[in-house]
């Protein structure tokens, strides 16, 4: 499995009145961090892009703990956990000050040829090659 940390500051726009965030703006912060764990290899939406299909997020869940609040300091762990026929990646979300699991949740995308519009399963052979690259 492959993980990364991304750290975030809550920013006003995101609150409410009380200095909560939003709901929706928790897909922002899995959108956030899920684009720096694609980075790690070498698979962001550049990429993507690149390589002859779209990649559309086709289902998200997200498990509400505790508030998120104006100012605060967080850290979203993205996690990949499936890549066979679809890209599956779970988020923890931490009080960066006092490790406390604040929300979870998961969102997972697939491959669909741009010519056809068709579902790719498995899953494009560059995911896999480009994953391949992490074990040497």
């Amino acid at each position: 499995m492959i993980d990364h940390e991304t750290e975030l500051l809550v920013p006003f726009h995101d609150v409410d009145p009380m200095g909560i965030v939003w709901h929706g703006h928790y897909l922002k912060y899995f959108e956030v961090a899920r684009c720096e764990l694609l980075n790690v290899f070498e698979f962001g939406y550049m990429e993507m892009a690149d390589s002859g299909y779209a990649w559309p997020v086709i289902d998200t869940r997200i498990k509400f703990i505790q508030p998120l609040r104006f100012d605060q300091r967080i850290i979203v762990t993205s996690t990949l956990k499936e890549w066979d026929y679809r890209l599956k990646i779970d988020y923890v979300i931490r009080d960066k000050e006092n490790g406390q699991r604040l929300t979870r949740g998961y969102t997972i995308q697939a491959a669909l040829d741009r010519t056809t519009n068709e579902l790719c399963l498995p899953l494009p052979e560059i995911v896999k090659t480009k994953l391949a690259k992490l074990d040497k």
